[in-house]
């Protein structure tokens, strides 16, 4: 259920292993919802969980400023109170660590399993795996940036740290803002690519390979009979099979409480841009994520990606051109010869979010419902991982990693 990137790499990996797979998505193409406008990161060097102890107050000040990148907006909404209170829960020192650790090691895991697939699989999504480098604008910033940075580094992620001109000359295209930043940290490792021509290349090898998917097949309900799934009722007909996985993002709390489940999944609001570079000489080159603003810049191509903010408003995804205003000026400062501005296409999306920003695994209660959701804003890097570890889950085997903190229970 679902043909998100996390639906998808799910399909293909169980394809490959032999299952014959159907998989039904509402909308009429892959990759359409979350995985179309986001960042395009394949970033275990981000990995880090957003309840942290900082968050709280960040929280509190959003209430009164709009500018803050992480932003709550209350709302009449029983299942946004009790999951931001489980998002508060987790914003201490020690959880704040765990649940970072847990995200880094499913993303190394993951980007692991995205370049077995890049082997098995032609596919091409303007990838770019040069690394990708996070600045700061002052020393003490820089300073502190490294310093939160350790935790990923005494676990294995590869690191530079980087001044002012080793960063230019790393991205020529920040040379005019040069001034502007004090230096920053390169993780070689990590990368970029367009997630939306991904899911859709990979849903197209996982048909060729069997795979079966019905586009524009609304999923209304799961039918169950004691402990097991009967049927998934559709727009288009029924739909019985012997194994079931829940890939639905945003929608797959939605989906199981009307079966007695309870996920601690809600949506977190992010907004993107995307700007043609057109002729203009000083494109980025690489991935980059201004750590001073919390805006992440991609290169796809012709293309060029801003991406920002998480809000916790709801499941609505309506914006307006002034909610895009800061993410342009910063654009325009970094890169002022980096693309057609005004002709950029606005988008709003939504990250499935747990308290933890771990997703959720496992079976519970139904004997042949698997769950794979709740990647949040790390599921273009988390996706791969994901897919492979619900597909070992379904043939009776061992996670090739821990998941502690990751299943249903």
């Amino acid at each position: 259920m679902g043909a998100g990137v996390v639906g998808v790499t799910t399909a293909y990996e169980l394809v490959k292993d032999g299952h014959e797979v159907v998989v039904l998505e509402g909308r009429e193409a892959a990759g359409l919802e979350t995985s179309w406008g986001n960042a395009g990161m394949v970033a275990p060097g981000h990995a880090f969980a957003w309840s942290s102890p900082q968050a709280p107050l960040i929280l509190l000040k959003s209430l009164l400023s709009k500018n803050q990148a992480l932003r709550f907006r209350p709302r009449a909404d029983l299942q946004q109170w009790s999951w931001s209170l489980l998002f508060l829960r987790q914003c201490t020192h020690e959880r704040a660590r765990i649940n970072t650790l847990r995200k880094h090691r499913l993303s190394v895991y993951s980007q692991e399993v995205l370049h077995e697939t890049l082997e098995d699989c032609d596919l091409a999504y303007d990838r770019i795996d040069r690394g990708i480098v996070f600045f700061y604008r002052s020393a003490e910033t820089l300073e502190n940036g490294v310093s939160h940075m350790q935790i990923l580094a005494e676990n294995g992620q590869a690191i530079e740290v980087l001044d002012r001109d080793a960063l230019v000359a790393l991205e020529p295209s920040l040379a005019a803002a040069k001034h502007r930043i004090a230096g920053g940290i390169y993780c070689p490792s990590d990368e970029t690519g367009d997630c939306n021509i991904f899911t859709q290349g990979l849903a197209g090898e996982a048909a060729r390979r069997g795979a079966e998917f019905h586009y524009g097949t609304e999923i209304r309900g799961i039918e169950v009979e004691a402990n097991r799934v009967a049927r998934v009722a559709t727009s288009t007909g029924n739909f019985s099979a012997n194994a079931y996985v829940l890939a639905l993002g945003n929608q797959s709390p939605i989906l199981a409480r009307r079966i007695g489940l309870s996920l601690p999944i809600y949506p977190v609001k992010g907004y993107s841009m995307t700007i043609p570079v057109g002729n203009h000489p000083h494109p980025p080159t690489i991935g980059a994520v201004d750590e001073e603003n919390l805006i992440a810049i991609s290169r796809f191509g012709d293309r060029m990606r801003l991406t920002a903010t998480a809000e916790i408003s709801g499941y609505g995804t309506g914006h307006k051109p002034s909610d895009f205003n800061f993410m342009l000026s910063v654009a325009e400062e970094l890169y002022p010869e980096g693309g057609d501005y005004d002709q950029a296409e606005l988008w709003a999306g939504l990250r499935p979010m747990t308290p933890e920003g771990t997703p959720i695994f496992g079976r519970k209660k139904y004997a042949n419902l698997y769950f794979n959701c709740g990647q949040g804003h790390m599921g273009w890097t988390m996706a791969h991982g994901s897919a492979r570890i619900t597909a070992d889950l379904i043939a009776g085997k061992e996670a090739a990693i821990p998941l502690d903190g990751m299943t249903i229970d």
